[in-house]
């Protein structure tokens, strides 16, 4: 049974990781038509990175508990992959755009400074959208496995 749980630690986050980004990989396509690199996508609904910490910080919460030392550092990571993928990732994104716009009106060539990315980051909506796919997905692993 102990290995069993030393493997639903690492399997179901890893898990839910993966039908969050088939999820998101899902609804992107629907609204954009379907190609492949999709799949590999940054941001949208829902935030794969916001699911799968979610996801880590749930499991270690059930099989660790609330006390253990595993339990406080899934909840110090969660936070910062929550905080990159929505402020700092945002910053990134208007740095971008400020950019891009800096190489139009300057008439720089196209060429030498191609287009940057504005939306690199998660908005609100994805990243609670993500938390609670990961939360839902996890309870139910849990349920199945337990």
């Amino acid at each position: 049974m102990e290995s069993l749980q030393a493997s639903l630690v690492f399997l179901i986050p890893i898990a839910v990781g993966i039908i969050t980004q088939i999820i998101k990989f899902t609804l992107y396509s629907i609204k954009h038509g379907f190609n492949i690199e999709y799949a590999f996508t940054h941001g949208h609904m829902p935030s794969a990175h916001t699911s799968l910490v979610v996801s880590l910080l749930v499991t270690m919460a059930y099989y660790e508990g609330i006390n253990s030392g595993t339990f406080a550092l899934s909840a110090v990571l969660a936070f910062i992959v929550i905080d990159d993928a929505a402020r700092i990732r945002m910053y990134l994104g208007d740095q971008g755009r400020y950019l891009n716009m800096l190489v139009e009106q300057l008439g720089i060539e196209k060429d030498k400074f191609p287009r940057l990315k504005e939306r690199v980051g998660h908005r609100v909506s994805e990243i609670i959208g993500g938390a609670t796919v990961g939360l839902f997905l996890t309870l139910l692993f849990i349920g199945l496995f337990s």
